[in-house]
């Protein structure tokens, strides 16, 4: 007997993984970037330090936040569309029987094979059927906003603590070119690892990611010099 074949599409990943990235690396970027702009400023150890602490909570707070309210709205849209699919269901059977066998021969069945796909699936749960191929709608897909917010918060998290253990065992002296430094290296990891599992192609990934948040750390290293200098002056 032949051994089943098991399919992996990186399709898969990609919502998950781009989310995950994407605040990861929100976190690396903008605390390193405070920190470095402190630094610059000729503030002292415990002031980058607390600038960095202050970039993480307050940072993934933000991040839950808006992750928040953007799937609430998402929830809330799929609940309204939800509730008329059902009313339309219960007045218009018919009518929704056929626009569902329909979907079905747009997809390549025969008329006949649609319809009988169709009451098949409505006798199992007709909400569920329309949800899915009427509104694209799947358990799997729908909005969890509880969820979509600590993992938010947890993911601009866990890349904030990578500059502020940086700042924590580096020398004093030098925290703002050992959190460049070090941030940039995680960035191109973070990168070409998201390239990687997305089957781009892994340098190409590293290096833009690596490109704009030196751009960024730079912009506020130069702010934080200049201001230094106006408050020493």
């Amino acid at each position: 007997m032949r051994s089943r074949h098991a399919e992996r599409h990186r399709n898969e990943h990609a919502g998950w993984l781009r989310a995950a990235v994407l605040r990861a690396n929100d976190g690396i970027v903008s605390t390193a970037s405070l920190m470095v702009g402190i630094a610059a400023a000729n503030a002292g150890h415990h002031q980058v330090l607390l600038a960095g602490l202050a970039g993480l909570v307050g940072g993934a707070m933000s991040m839950a936040a808006g992750e928040y309210v953007s799937v609430s709205s998402q929830a809330d849209v799929e609940a309204a569309d939800l509730a008329k699919e059902k009313g339309e269901l219960e007045n218009f059977a018919e009518a929704e029987h056929q626009e569902l066998a329909a979907i079905y021969v747009k997809r390549g069945l025969d008329p006949a094979l649609a319809d009988q796909v169709a009451t098949q699936l409505s006798e199992h749960d007709a909400l569920a059927a329309h949800a899915r191929d009427e509104l694209g709608i799947t358990e799997t897909l729908r909005a969890r906003p509880v969820q979509a917010a600590l993992a938010s918060a947890g993911a601009f998290a866990l890349g904030a603590m990578l500059p502020i253990t940086v700042v924590l065992l580096a020398p004093r002296d030098h925290a703002g070119p050992w959190v460049t430094g070090f941030s940039l290296v995680c960035l191109a990891i973070l990168g070409g690892v998201a390239a990687k599992v997305g089957g781009a192609p892994v340098a190409r990934g590293a290096l833009r990611v690596s490109v704009w948040s030196a751009l960024a750390m730079a912009f506020t290293a130069a702010l934080g010099h200049w201001f230094g200098g106006v408050v020493a002056g």
